[in-house]
This record gives structure tokens, sequence and C-alpha cells, in this order.
């Protein structure tokens, strides 16, 4: 099959988790295609260097540097709803002078067509609203429900039963008539065997939307500069050249190929990430959740509700 894969950029979360799909389509003789833009497009063009990449941007978004979202999400949201149309009708377009067998998005709410296999993936089926708003959920259910109905799949990467990683984002509502558990995705899934390499006491692995990356970046800097330990930033960005520098103790690089980084997050002491979903698959999948300091961006509701969830709270 030609498959066309589309993760959101929002964050390379959306596109490290395509990884082992990509993996497994290449391993049945399948000819995946990659649509995407910016840094998720270079993180996936680092793993598979010989495949076809379409550039097409995802929604725009910036975060607030403040200590809530939702101003920031709704100032933004006349340009995500106009993206999600645009996007439809890119797909349409590019359908009518190629064919593809099969779309895969990733959280890109309008790569679907009824001219194709559209397959949706996503561990957020309910959204959470901040304190004040809970009233809105059901219905953000329904409306996302709505959507994921347009598709002939929805794949949810995570376990179906009590023991499982996304907890009420997938598991609170009843499924779409569409939907099925896949199980966690993580593009560390090859490397779980990988030796440890001890080189750092502390690493923090980085990504999200601007601000917000920099902000928590300059965080950790500020914290470690001085302290006498062994502090690694992995800044989440991705390029064909690599920089490496240093601010005191801390050792700053702007990306990490997997095979340099799990060793290095095996043999850490603490790991330092946001909790975003895809990066809990990762340290999950690697057993390391366990010396994990989640830090959610500061209003993004599903990252605060992830993180309550690791502490058992």
């Amino acid at each position: 099959m030609k498959v066309l894969v589309c993760p959101l950029n929002w964050g390379l979360g959306h596109a490290t988790r395509c990884i082992p799909i990509i993996r497994q389509l290449l391993v049945e003789g399948h000819e995946p295609v990659i649509v995407s833009d910016g840094f998720p497009m270079a993180c996936i063009r680092m793993q598979f260097p010989d495949l076809r990449y379409i550039e097409y941007s995802s929604y725009p978004v910036r975060y607030s540097s403040g200590i809530s979202q939702v101003l920031a999400m709704l100032w933004n949201m006349p340009a995500i709803v106009y993206g999600i149309f645009a996007e439809h009708r890119w797909l349409k377009q590019l359908l009518r002078k190629e064919h593809f067998d099969q779309v895969i998005s990733d959280n890109r709410f309008g790569m679907w067509s009824r001219q194709t296999h559209s397959i949706y993936m996503t561990h957020q089926l309910m959204i959470k609203m901040p304190r004040g708003l809970k009233i809105l959920e059901r219905g953000m259910w329904l409306l996302h429900r709505w959507v994921i109905n347009h598709y002939d799949e929805c794949w949810i990467p995570d376990y179906e039963g009590a023991e499982n990683l996304s907890g009420d984002l997938s598991h609170k509502y009843r499924l779409p008539h569409n939907a099925k558990f896949i199980g966690p995705l993580s593009r560390f899934d090859i490397w779980s065997d990988k030796s440890e390499d001890s080189s750092y006491e502390i690493v923090a692995v980085l990504s999200g939307v601007e601000p917000q990356r920099s902000i928590f970046e300059h965080q950790i800097i500020k914290k470690y500069r001085r302290s006498g330990k062994k502090v690694l930033i992995v800044c989440g960005q991705p390029a064909e050249n690599k920089r490496t520098y240093h601010v005191g103790d801390v050792t700053l690089v702007s990306h990490l190929t997997d095979d340099e980084l799990v060793p290095l997050l095996r043999g850490a002491e603490k790991i330092i990430a946001r909790s975003g979903y895809s990066t809990i698959m990762d340290l999950y999948t690697l057993g390391c959740l366990h010396k994990a300091e989640m830090s959610p961006i500061p209003g993004q509701t599903e990252q605060e509700y992830l993180k309550s969830k690791m502490d058992g709270e």
C-alpha cells in the first residue's frame, strides 16, 4: 500500500509516536509518505532519510507565557478552524492528482477523505477543560467524536483495561464505533535493551510549542547551572547540524539520535520532561517512568491531568 502519514506539528510527540507506525509499514513492504513541517518533519527525516516528504503546515498555535493557555487557545481558534478546512481541501486536491491507499492522521482533524481509507490516531478522545469550564467537557467530547466519525478507524495508543497510561482521556466516555486500542507507541521500542550510559546525573528532554519550550529550558538552566551536578538538556530541535554548548554545569545539545539518547536516559538518576503523552509512552517503554520528574506546561490541562495520574493523585 501507499500510505500518507500526517502528524500534527504541536511539539515533537505526534511525530515521534508515528515512528513505530512508519517502521511497521516498511517491515510489511508498504510505501509511507510523510506530510508534516518544521521540527517534526526533521525528526522523522533523521530516522528515515530515504522516504518521500511533502511539506504542509499544521494549524498555527502559540502558547501563552503565563499560567493559563485558555485565552491563547481561544485566540488561536479561528486560525485552527481555518487550518482544519484548508488541510481537508488540500488532501482532496492531492488525492485527485495521486492515489494513496490509506491516510494515517495523528490528531489532524481535516486529514480524512471518502476517496481512501482514513485512520485517525489520538489518545485524547475527551478534552480536559480548566476549572470553571468543566461543564463543557462532555460537549467537547461530542464535538471530537463528530470529527472522529468522519474517519474509517480511530487508533488509540494505549491499553484497553484498567492498567492504562491515558486514564480519563480515552477511558472516561464510551468509545466511538470505529475506535480501538492498539497499545502504547514509542520510537524507543527497538532500543529497550540498550546499555546504560551514566555520563549525566540528570537528563532533561524538551519539546512542545513556543514560548513554553524556551521558558522550560531557561528554568532548568537557572536551577542547575551551579548545582555541581552533571546535567544534559536535549533541546528538542532536530536539524542537520547538531549544536552543543555549555552553561555552567549544564550541557545543552540541540538534538540526539535515539541510539545516543536511550543509553543516557537509562543511565540517568533523574529525567526531567514535560508530562506529554508521547514522553510518558517513551519512558514507560524504557522502564524509566519511575525516575521522571514531570512538569506540565502551565495551564495545559491535558499535561496537568497526566502528571496527576502519574503521581497517583
